[in-house]
Formats: C-alpha cells, structure tokens, sequence
C-alpha cells in the first residue's frame, strides 16, 4: 500500500500541477492557489469532522514548517510553467528527490548502486535541460530559476511531512493545508491583490485544489504506513511524468533536441532511484 499511495500521489500532483501551470499563464499565480486551496482544505475538514478523532502528537507541528516549503515550491513551479516550457520545468523540479533520499541515508537507508546511478542521470539530466542556445550563446532556458526554487521547495517538504505524517495521515495534510491557505491569503492581502476574474476557470481551480490536496494527503498516507522517507518521496515525486505528458498532447510543446535529451534522462534517474 505505500507505494501506491506514493505512486497516486504523484499521479494527482501531475494533473493539478499540469492544470495550476496552465491557469497562472492567465490569472496571478497567488490568485490561482488562493482560489483553488481552500476547496481542497474544505474536504479535509469535513473528514477531519467525520472523524472526530484528536491529533496523535506533537509531532504533526512538522506539517507548519512543511506547508511553508512546500507553498513556495508550488509558487516556484508555477510561476517556472507560466515564464517557460513545463517540459522543462517539471523536470528540474522532479530532482527534488534527492533531497529526502540524501537525508534518508545520512539517518539509515540504504542506496543500491542502481539508485546511484539514478542520481547521476536525473542530475546530469537537469543540467542539460536547464541550458538553452539563443543564436550561438547558450543561456538558461526560461523558468530554470523558478523551477530551481521548486527543487528546493518540495526537497524540503518531503522531509518535512514525512515526520509529520508518521503516526496519522489526516492531522498533517489537514494542518499543512490550514498553513498554506494562510499564507497565500496573507500575501495576497499584503500585496492588496483582488481574486477576480476566476469565474471562467472554477471548474479548474475547484480540480487543481483537490488534486494538490489529494496527493498532499497521499502522500501522508504513504508516509504513515512506515514507508521509507526515500522511497516514499521518489516515488512521489514522478509526478513530472503526467505533467511532461500533458504539455506534449494537449499543449504540442516541443524542446530543443539537447533538452529533449535531458527530460528523458532525469525522468529515467528518478526511475531507477524508486526501483533501486
């Protein structure tokens, strides 16, 4: 069961991150998860309700600091999809795994020389994603720094919500979700920022806050089935997969051959880290 809450959970982040990428190339970014977030922490409390079952510890605080990591994750990958190709993007973000897998390691798990090599191709992959040839310069290829604020992001809250995550699934993904719609509605009070406009696109909003909601929450389910933090969050983490596959068949995006080259070899480095 871990692994397949692990491997769902990638499959929801892939299509709400798909859809949160196409509506902030037309709404704010801010305005995309301040519309969209709170469907999706509506649905936690009512089964946080349901329940009526009190947290398992102090140990579900971890979610706070994780929601702060992973909201600026999510503005980074946004933000990364809206300035440049998500088949870029996505891709660099993924590498995102290797974050927990170091961590992971440096308290107890172990490596197979298969995920070794996992690591050199997802890394080696990102580098030649992330540089584009503009005439005959090379540069970064738009969103690259956005996506790079993404890797660290969602690195940071794999571990994050991990701890949080295991003695109980519900308590974190319900206090992650309570943060994180705190803090993009105090930004965007900050910046005195109007949601408007987002009629058009609610069926949409309503989708990618339940998907991103969806595979926060199976993720914590992943987690509290004593899932190794390396394990659970490589798997979680192809999610670059679905969202690659989107842009390719509904968006026709396509990428210099070099890049080409580069989204292949990250995706197969995440692969053979989750089947080390």
């Amino acid at each position: 069961m871990t692994a397949g809450f692990a491997l769902l959970a990638s499959l929801a982040w892939g299509i709400g991150d798909f859809l949160g990428g196409m509506k902030s190339r037309v709404l704010p970014t801010l305005v995309v998860m301040g519309a969209s977030q709170p469907f999706g922490l509506a649905i936690l409390a009512i089964v946080v309700a349901v329940r009526w079952q009190g947290p398992p510890g102090r140990e579900i605080l971890w979610a706070i600091p994780a929601s702060v990591l992973g909201t600026a994750g999510i503005v980074g990958f946004y933000r990364g999809m809206a300035a440049g190709a998500i088949t870029v993007v996505a891709p660099i973000a993924s590498v995102a795994a290797a974050i927990p897998v170091a961590w992971g390691l440096a308290h107890g798990d172990g490596v197979s020389h298969l995920q070794e090599l996992g690591f050199a191709a997802a890394l080696g992959g990102t580098a030649m994603i992330s540089i584009e040839r503009g005439g005959d310069r090379a540069r970064l290829a738009a969103g690259t720094g956005w996506a790079l604020l993404a890797l660290l992001g969602f690195g940071g809250y794999f571990v994050l919500l991990h701890d949080a995550a295991r003695h109980d699934w519900l308590w974190p993904s319900f206090v992650f979700r309570v943060t994180s719609v705190s803090l993009i509605w105090l930004a965007l009070l900050a910046r005195r920022q109007r949601v408007r406009g987002v009629r058009p696109h609610l069926a949409a909003l309503v989708a990618i806050g339940v998907l991103d909601t969806g595979g926060n929450t199976l993720f914590a389910a992943a987690s509290s089935s004593h899932g190794l933090l390396s394990v659970v969050s490589v798997l979680a983490s192809l999610y670059p997969v679905v969202t690659v596959l989107l842009a390719r068949i509904a968006l026709g995006e396509r990428v210099e051959r070099s890049q080409d080259v580069g989204v292949l070899m990250t995706l197969v480095g995440v692969v053979l880290v989750s089947a080390g």
